[in-house]
């Protein structure tokens, strides 16, 4: 089990995972053993690679939770992104990981991550 405060993941519960060839993020939705969906987690990544091995994503360090009623949207982790030094190494990557987080909290907002997750 893991406690985040906003959600807790527990054993059992299942995580389908969706990616865009295009997209800066990749989106869980996420239920509980039982069925019952908890909500989005988010993470923005490069586009994935998919290739002979499977699925490969970077993770950016930036991650969004929706709730699955859609009152929470929290951005998480904005502080690990920082101590990246993504910014710094490579500017480009880092402004399209923000305007990702934008995309997805806006969406997220707009009640929208349910047809991005497959609900």
């Amino acid at each position: 089990m893991r406690d985040f405060g906003f959600v807790r993941f527990e054993p059992g519960d299942v995580f389908v995972e969706h990616y865009w060839r295009e997209r800066w993020f990749t989106v869980k939705e996420v239920r509980s053993a039982d069925g019952v969906l908890k909500g989005w987690y988010c993470d923005v990544t490069r586009p994935p690679v998919i290739g002979g091995s499977g699925v490969v994503v970077e993770d950016l360090d930036l991650d969004l939770w929706v709730s699955a009623d859609g009152s929470e949207v929290l951005r998480l982790d904005e502080d690990e992104f920082a101590a990246s030094g993504l910014a710094a190494s490579d500017p480009e990557a880092a402004d399209r990981a923000v305007a990702a987080l934008d995309e997805l909290e806006a969406l997220g907002r707009a009640g929208l991550v349910d047809l991005l997750g497959g609900a």
